[in-house]
């Protein structure tokens, strides 16, 4: 019987060979890196345009790093900066239209994978594994 380390490498190993699926699943047109995609979809859930280091912040990255997501994405036509009326030192970040569609592409091309995946369980292993999940992802 394996060990709860046994378990948890296989469960890791598991979880990795998925993610590499959905990613690999991913038009490669779209020429958007994973880092990208979380920086569009953390804008696409804010209530308001964010400063670059609210975006950092939110990404759990260095503000120099999140000004260089910025800077090419803005270079794409993905996101736009615009002075912060509030300070005009700072700048704030948003959504363009192009934007917001190339992150609806990705999210379909994304799910779509993962029904791909999840049709082979039962809807009632559907259900168990995103309650699993879903007490996984938890934050204590």
């Amino acid at each position: 019987m394996p060990g709860p380390d046994d378990t948890a490498e296989q469960i890791a190993a598991l979880l990795d060979g998925i993610v590499r699926r959905q990613r690999r699943a991913l038009k490669q047109d779209l020429e958007v890196t994973h880092g990208q995609f979380r920086l569009l979809r953390t804008l696409d859930q804010a209530d308001r345009d964010l400063r670059p280091s609210e975006l950092a912040n939110q990404l759990g990255i260095v503000p120099r790093s999140a000004t260089t997501v910025v800077d090419d994405l803005e270079a794409a036509g993905l996101v736009t900066r615009r002075p912060d009326p509030a300070d005009r030192r700072a700048t704030l970040v948003a959504l363009t239209p192009a934007g917001t569609k190339v992150l609806t592409t990705i999210r379909r091309q994304r799910r779509d994978a993962m029904v791909s995946l999840i049709e082979r369980l039962t809807p009632t292993e559907q259900a168990d594994l995103l309650t699993l999940l879903t007490r996984l992802s938890d934050d204590d």
